[in-house]
């Protein structure tokens, strides 16, 4: 199989673990090229900022954001896309009251788990609502705070005081995240460790390291449960640096976080990495936000996990209505889905 061909599917069962931009890009591609019922999207469930911060304070519901753009990505067709993610980003800017300010999407999806008493069952109505025929399983269905340890003692709580800990008075990158964990016990959501147990591939998407990638194996089973699996397991190695998070972080600083919160250093079979240059002018801004590439230092990778395989491809994308360097959602999925 090559790039070219758009007419062939693969039906390989993927389940993806992931959140942001990273996971959206990550399915967006998959939902093109792998049959659509055989791919399962897990989203976190411990954001506790803006819409969806608001609504899990308000309406004791689960953040309803990663489930959101979850949905947006694996719709098949690009005119229902355009509409519902119209729809779904609006923001309702233009009206007074408790309303004003969240997201439409968050909103369809807190009200469906009210209405089914369920995040799960409600994101299994707004998938027969919109016609999305993959599968989107919550990691776990528990009200979860996530934590953040640095070197020196201090302790962050919140998914989105970790994300913005860079704007912080004391912030220091060399002070790095050490550990990170929940503020109770996570218990798993069963249907996604069938999900793991059954598939073909399981697939770490892009994204920030320790607030929207490896929280998911904090949830009890779900370590064990990746580890017994016979599917592939793929990490897919950030294109940049995230500023508060992986300063100065390295590939093989990704991979050693990664196989930490996994527990084993046997298990991981590929890390997907971008391998083509990048405008210099662009990497600039970038440099200057205090990012910068994620470099591939593929002995010490080596070192760390020595049966990995390394695939390294021209992955990454320069949008720029956005200026945002992002996975090529075809390429990345096209070079999962090839992958022996």
């Amino acid at each position: 199989m090559t790039f070219a061909d758009p007419s062939f599917r693969y039906d390989q069962k993927i389940v993806t673990f992931g959140g942001g931009t990273g996971h959206y890009y990550l399915l967006r591609g998959l939902v093109q090229h792998n049959c659509p019922e055989h791919i399962t999207a897990v989203p976190g469930t411990w954001d506790d900022g803006g819409s969806s911060g608001r609504l899990r304070t308000e309406l004791g519901v689960l953040p309803p954001g990663d489930a959101r753009q979850c949905l947006l990505a694996l719709m098949e067709h690009a005119d229902q896309r355009e509409v519902a993610q119209r729809l779904f980003d609006d923001r309702l800017m233009d009206i007074d009251g408790p309303f004003r300010g969240h997201s439409v999407g968050n909103l369809i999806g807190a009200r469906l788990e009210q209405i089914f008493r369920g995040q799960d069952r409600g994101l299994d109505a707004a998938r027969a609502l919109f016609r999305v025929p993959s599968n989107i399983l919550p990691v776990s269905l528990m009200d979860l705070r996530l934590i953040a340890r640095t070197g020196s003692g201090i302790e962050i709580e919140g998914e989105t005081n970790v994300d913005l800990r860079s704007k912080r008075a004391d912030f220091l990158p060399e002070d790095r995240i050490t550990r990170i964990y929940f503020n109770t016990k996570a218990d798993p959501n069963p249907q996604v460790l069938q999900a793991v147990a059954e598939a073909d591939k399981i697939v770490f998407s892009s994204g920030d390291l320790y607030t929207s990638i490896v929280p998911h194996l904090l949830v009890d089973g779900i370590q064990e449960a990746i580890n017994a699996a016979r599917g592939q397991l793929i990490f897919v190695l950030n294109l940049m640096t995230k500023r508060g998070e992986t300063d100065h972080y390295k590939a093989s600083d990704h991979l050693s976080a990664f196989v930490f919160y996994l527990g084993s250093n046997t298990r991981l079979d590929y890390m997907v990495a971008n391998d083509n240059s990048l405008d210099p002018e662009i990497l600039d801004i970038y440099r200057r936000e205090g990012q910068e590439p994620v470099e591939m230092d593929e002995p010490a990778c080596r070192e760390l996990v020595p049966e990995v395989t390394i695939i390294r491809a021209p992955l990454a994308r320069y949008l720029k209505k956005e200026h945002l360097l992002r996975h090529d959602p075809n390429k990345l999925a096209l070079t999962i889905l090839e992958l022996d």
